[in-house]
């Protein structure tokens, strides 16, 4: 069989990426090679991981075989890339070939995985929108953890890529009001086109008096729900401070190695506020009768189409580039909303 080198990301210290040549394994009776089109880098996960903000003991993903290793360096780590079957098994069938599939799998522009792990990107969806499956899912997945209910006051910080999929998802719902929660200006008005009612800067003390002041002459001691998604611990104070008597925070955000100092001896022990935590990795147990990933992962293709999300698209990078593109994702979070590699080119 003829030997085919992939070239892929590696993180090889922290803040330094490099694009190495290795040789992919022979293609097994059930596995597929991807000749990959483009992949979306992760902006707060992987920008934590470019940093070496995560516990080294930690297995980067045990539910995808692509990330079955830890965070040893040099290590590999992505989870969304789009690309053609151009080879198969020979217990996968012929159909498969030339499909356009997404795979939860690191930057690479081949790639040999098993057909099990191959989604077929439905019809009419454009590769670009299939990128943010991960994200999507995400989000869904924070939505059906946080039950948002008739009638709620919800608070959401963090319009990055996540926080602007659950505010598309939040507006729908016949919520009372809809805050979100961003520094970045250019966030905070996409924000409010899409759903949110208003943005508010997290930075600003007088926008969260205003607010506080608001809520009071409707009549409520803070809001029912608020969601964390912005990756600033910090927010979690000012969740718990935004938060009312028996509301719920729901923690979407991941903080690696950093430790949090949250502030547990006021409203938050008075008011009876619940965190509660929430991972894409796996479902809730109360959900697990009627809900599986495939089921989910089928409504958050549905939602990619509805949302059309690849006009968030910021910015492409050759492979080639990739220490460019994780520079821009750490330094211009006021411009980088979505980077993306292409790798047709390469």
């Amino acid at each position: 069989m003829l030997t085919i080198e992939a070239k892929a990301v590696f993180h090889t210290a922290p803040r330094e990426v490099a694009l190495q040549t290795f040789e992919l394994p022979s293609l097994g009776d059930n596995q597929v090679l991807i000749k990959a089109h483009h992949s979306a880098i992760s902006p707060g996960t992987e920008g934590m991981i470019f940093d070496g903000r995560f516990p080294q003991e930690l297995a980067q993903d045990a539910t995808i075989p692509s990330l079955a290793g830890n965070f040893a360096y040099p290590f590999r780590y992505g989870y969304a890339l789009v690309g053609e079957i151009v080879d198969i098994g020979s217990r996968v069938d012929r159909c498969w070939l030339s499909r356009m599939v997404f795979v939860f799998h690191p930057h690479q522009d081949y790639a040999v995985v098993a057909i099990g792990e191959c989604l077929p990107i439905p019809g009419g969806l454009s590769p670009f929108d299939a990128l943010f499956l991960p994200n999507m899912e995400s989000a869904v997945n924070f939505v059906m953890d946080a039950v948002p209910l008739l009638g709620e006051r919800v608070l959401v910080f963090g319009q990055g890529v996540v926080g602007l999929l659950a505010c598309e998802l939040l507006a729908r719902f016949p919520l009372a009001t809809l805050i979100t929660a961003d520094p970045v200006a250019s966030r905070r008005e996409l924000s409010k086109r899409i759903g949110a009612a208003h943005c508010v800067d997290p930075n600003d003390e007088n926008a969260w008096r205003d607010l506080q002041a608001r809520l009071q002459e409707d009549g409520s001691d803070g809001f029912d729900l608020v969601i964390e998604l912005s990756g600033n611990s910090e927010a979690l104070n000012r969740a718990i401070d935004m938060t009312g008597f028996s509301g719920r925070i729901l923690i979407g955000s991941w903080y690696g190695n950093k430790r949090v100092d949250i502030d547990l001896g006021g409203h938050f022990h008075r008011r009876r506020i619940q965190l509660l935590s929430s991972q894409v990795s796996t479902m809730n147990p109360l959900l697990s009768g009627r809900w599986d990933k495939s089921r989910r992962i089928a409504l958050a293709w549905y939602w990619l189409d509805v949302i059309k999300p690849a006009r968030w698209i910021t910015h492409r990078f050759g492979v080639d580039r990739c220490r460019q593109a994780f520079d821009t994702n750490a330094e211009q979070k006021d411009a980088a909303l979505q980077i993306i590699f292409d790798y047709q080119d390469d």
